[in-house]
């Protein structure tokens, strides 16, 4: 015979029980859903950037007036995707990862209504416009919503939206990048100071995460997002290299970090109509586009040619320059997109560029640059998100060089640390506390 007590527990601990298998369950929902919108918006982002290369639709490449169609498709896709945004869900902007963190925080409202619909399309047209941003910002923001969206369809109480808003972003990670574990790594380490964290809550974030991933891999394909060589790192003699790299970085993420902000400030003070400011991103995009078209877009395509050393030196320099003042003016520019996919790109580039020095001067221990062009990834995404290990995993998921594990981490805590050091914030902090400033 049970007593009053015993009795009592129970009660308590079965409705405790049923919600958290609940909650596990819309985090299934959560990340399928995600993985749904994510890979149909992978697939008409792709169809939608090969029209910005294909003059001969609109019968400009006899007549040599391609630039005519670049400008045109580029300033449609600015203007329209500011006009979206202006009108309809100022939130929606940049890359939404701020607004996020001030939803957990319960600082900031997460419209799901308007916010799935503007950030989906919005981002669309301004990451097929040929500007630097990438699809991980939409995707976070989007899975993000999806979970707010979950938790009100099925009149779940206040305390399940944390665990479900935090699920759809690591979601929306994953499914951008085929990288189900950074996206659960990213929550942790990054909203750590926003994030509920106890076993069924990490529990959602691993089921989101993984079934969006496994949801993309069925839809659009498996295996690294990066074709790139699949190194071993044996020879520890060159260990310090990595250090040094790691230092540099750190510096890179501070200017990039306060470019970025002053960027913004910069664009909002301008008194002119968004009409002018989607013609002169598109001439900007265009002739630049001219030049090299590794020079403009999110960097998929920068990053394969140089993994396979098909830039110089020079090149290098000057393509991580312009890729560098073109990235922060594009997020500046007010439109939806991402910061982690230029970061990468600009990783990539600057350990191409270190590498190549590095083997001229130290032949016998550095064989092949691309080495450090696996560990900028890691480096630049340490020093300006401040979040190491989300770039560690990022760097190995994407390229799949797992054996790099170890120069990687010399890599990342160096940047993220001498970045500190410097004082360098973390950049969505920064952005958050500017968004709350605002408000």
């Amino acid at each position: 015979m049970k007593s009053k007590k015993e009795i009592s527990f129970i009660k308590r601990l079965v409705p405790s029980d049923i919600s958290n298998y609940k909650l596990l369950l819309y985090a299934l929902l959560v990340g399928l859903v995600t993985g749904l919108l994510s890979s149909l918006f992978r697939m008409i982002l792709a169809r939608l950037v090969t029209l910005r290369t294909i003059a001969e639709i609109v019968g400009l490449h006899q007549f040599g007036l391609d630039w005519l169609w670049s400008i045109f498709f580029t300033f449609i896709g600015v203007w329209f995707s500011i006009f979206l945004v202006k009108k309809y869900a100022p939130e929606t902007a940049g890359s939404g990862i701020q607004e996020i963190e001030g939803a957990l925080d319960g600082l900031r409202p997460i419209r799901w209504r308007r916010v799935l619909p503007v950030k989906f399309i919005a981002s669309l047209f301004s990451l097929s416009s040929g500007l630097l941003l990438g699809r991980e910002g939409p995707t976070v923001q989007i899975g993000a919503n999806v979970g707010k969206m979950t938790e009100d369809v099925f009149k779940q109480p206040v305390e399940e939206d944390n665990p479900l808003i935090s699920t759809g972003a690591a979601a929306g990670l994953a499914s951008a990048f085929n990288a189900p574990f950074a996206g659960i790594i990213f929550v942790i380490e990054e909203m750590n100071g926003h994030f509920k964290f106890n076993f069924y809550s990490l529990a959602a974030l691993m089921i989101g995460a993984g079934s969006a991933d496994m949801i993309v891999r069925l839809l659009i394909g498996s295996g690294p997002i990066l074709k790139t060589t699949i190194f071993t790192f044996e020879e520890l003699s060159g260990i310090w290299l990595f250090v040094v790299f790691g230092l540099i970085l750190s510096i890179i993420g501070l200017v990039f970090n306060k470019l970025l902000v002053k960027s913004l400030d910069f664009f909002k003070k301008l008194k002119v109509n968004y009409t002018i400011i989607a013609l002169t991103m598109a001439l900007l995009i265009t002739v630049v586009g001219l030049f090299s078209e590794d020079m403009i877009g999110s960097g998929y395509g920068t990053i394969a040619n140089a993994y396979a050393n098909s830039f110089t030196l020079k090149f290098l320099l000057v393509l991580f320059v312009v890729r560098f003042c073109l990235s922060i003016l594009s997020y500046g520019s007010g439109v939806p997109g991402g910061i982690f996919t230029p970061l990468i790109t600009l990783g990539v580039i600057s350990g191409m560029l270190f590498g190549g020095l590095a083997q001229y001067f130290f032949p016998d221990i550095v064989t092949d640059p691309a080495i450090f062009g696996v560990a900028g990834m890691a480096g630049i995404f340490a020093s300006t998100i401040r979040a190491p290990l989300t770039g560690l995993a990022l760097s190995v998921e994407m390229t799949a060089n797992y054996e790099l594990i170890l120069p990687l981490i010399f890599t990342a805590v160096t940047a993220s640390v001498c970045t500190t050091i410097l004082g360098n914030g973390p950049i969505y902090s920064i952005l958050l506390k500017r968004v709350l400033n605002k408000q």
